[in-house]
C-alpha cells in the first residue's frame, strides 16, 4: 500500500513574488512552507504567512500524476509548468507586461 501525500497548490497574493503559483510542502497554523523548484527547492522551502497566499483547491489531474511517482524539485517544476499551461494560473496583466517588454 502507497502513501497518500496531499498535494496543494498556493498562489502569492502578497510580496515581491506575487502572483507567483507554488507548491505547499507543509503548512501550519499560521504559516506555508512554499516552493517553486527553482530559487525556492524542497530543501529550501519560502516561508509565508497565510494570509498572504490563496490556497488552490481545484487541481487537474495531470498536474498531481506529475508529482505522485516522485517528489523532486523536476516534478515540482514541472507539475507548476503543466498548471499554468492548463488553467491559466498566473496573472494576465503580468504577462502581458513581460511580453511587451
Amino acid at each position: 500500500m502507497g502513501l497518500c501525500m496531499k498535494i496543494e497548490f498556493a498562489k502569492s497574493l502578497s510580496g515581491h513574488d506575487k502572483d507567483e503559483i507554488y507548491f505547499i510542502q507543509s503548512r501550519d497554523d499560521t504559516y506555508a512552507r512554499l516552493v517553486n523548484g527553482k530559487k525556492r527547492t524542497l530543501d529550501a522551502p519560502k516561508r509565508k504567512n497565510k494570509k498572504h497566499i490563496q490556497i488552490i483547491k481545484k487541481i487537474p489531474i495531470e498536474v498531481t500524476d506529475c508529482l505522485a511517482p516522485q517528489l523532486t524539485d523536476d516534478a515540482v517544476r514541472r507539475a507548476i509548468r503543466l498548471y499554468v499551461t492548463l488553467c491559466g494560473g498566473r496573472n494576465k496583466k503580468k504577462e502581458a507586461a513581460k511580453q511587451d517588454q
